[in-house]
């Protein structure tokens, strides 16, 4: 542990809460290539804080991909999630002295449980965790566009298909390389927009890796960095989608479990029955978006950030783009 730096935020946590605090271990967590977690044990004598406690501390990494919200902004949403009955750590803190730790950043509460993809879709999941999964996104769409904590969010008076396109067509244009099957892609969906489609606040990164799960079964959601307005299939789409199976690819929620699970639990929740149809554009959708997302990843590294798995992530855009193109031949 770096000395100064526990002393300067044993400091602040103080100032914040009272009592005596101690900084007992902190060591970075694994995963996270947007953000850095790093997870603290803290010990509190006095003060609002008092007793032993898990924290995460979450900060931005060394540099940033499009969209990804600021600190402040991520931790209101967590807070109005919390607020919302979603099953999300408990907020603590938001400090955005940049002299503390180097930059922005707040702490939450450490959950029990594994998010690691790789590890979640060898074990046994029972259906009922799957519709809990469907049960906790509902909730997240039932939030109000015009919740306080959402006013730095923009709304948009076109489709969200329109929308997500418009923003990755720019993206993709940004880079110095063509990629005409991402193009090829971008243009079926712009063919083939979805008739109906309503805004509701998104997770937008609802996945295998953000869900944190325990014996008991959902016991968080992470990382909110992307949050904002979108369709509800989005999530649904992202979720179900064949990139974030792990290579499980006949269970077809995130490589945990079956679709009629996850929509049964959507359901019971908002009363919405689910279009199958709009989830597949939406899964197209998502292929695009990860391929578009894991070129600027792989940028990063000649930007500085010398990360071996952010310069791997670069290889699975062939897969991504082979898996667009398979998937618009069978609709």
């Amino acid at each position: 542990m770096d000395k100064n730096l526990c002393e300067r935020l044993e400091g602040y946590i103080k100032k914040r809460f009272g009592g005596v605090i101690k900084i007992l271990e902190m060591s970075p967590l694994s995963g996270g290539a947007i953000q850095e977690n790093w997870a603290i044990d803290i010990c509190c004598k006095g003060g609002d804080l008092s007793g032993n406690h898990k924290f995460v501390l979450r900060k931005d990494a060394l540099s940033k991909i499009p969209l990804s919200h600021r600190k402040a902004d991520e931790y209101k949403i967590l807070k109005m999630a919390y607020a919302s009955n979603v099953k999300v750590p408990k907020p603590v803190l938001f400090c955005d002295k940049i002299e503390i730790i180097g930059s922005p950043f707040f702490l939450m509460e450490r959950l029990d449980g594994i998010a690691a993809g790789h590890i979640l879709v060898k074990r046994a999941i029972d259906d009922s965790l799957i519709a809990e999964l469907g049960q906790n996104l509902a909730r997240i769409h039932a939030i109000s566009t015009g919740h306080p904590a959402l006013k730095f969010l923009q709304k948009c008076d076109q489709p969200p298909s329109l929308k997500a396109i418009s923003i990755y067509r720019d993206q993709l244009d940004n880079l110095s390389e063509a990629y005409p099957a991402i193009e090829w892609g971008l243009s079926w969906l712009e063919r083939n927009i979805p008739k109906k489609e309503n805004y509701v606040f998104c997770h937008r990164d609802y996945r295998t890796g953000n869900l944190m799960i325990n014996d008991l079964g959902l016991s968080g959601i992470l990382d909110w960095e992307f949050a904002g307005f979108s369709a509800r299939e989005e999530d649904l789409g992202w979720l179900c989608a064949k990139c974030w199976r792990f290579g499980v690819n006949n269970r077809e929620v995130g490589g945990l479990g079956m679709r009629e699970s996850l929509y049964a639990g959507y359901k019971s929740e908002s009363g919405i029955n689910i279009d199958c149809d709009h989830i597949i554009y939406w899964e197209i959708m998502a292929h695009v978006r990860w391929a578009i997302i894991a070129l600027y990843q792989a940028q990063r590294v000649f930007d500085g950030d010398r990360s071996l798995e952010l310069a791997l992530t670069a290889n699975i855009v062939p897969e991504l783009e082979f898996e667009i193109l398979k998937m618009i031949k069978k609709c």
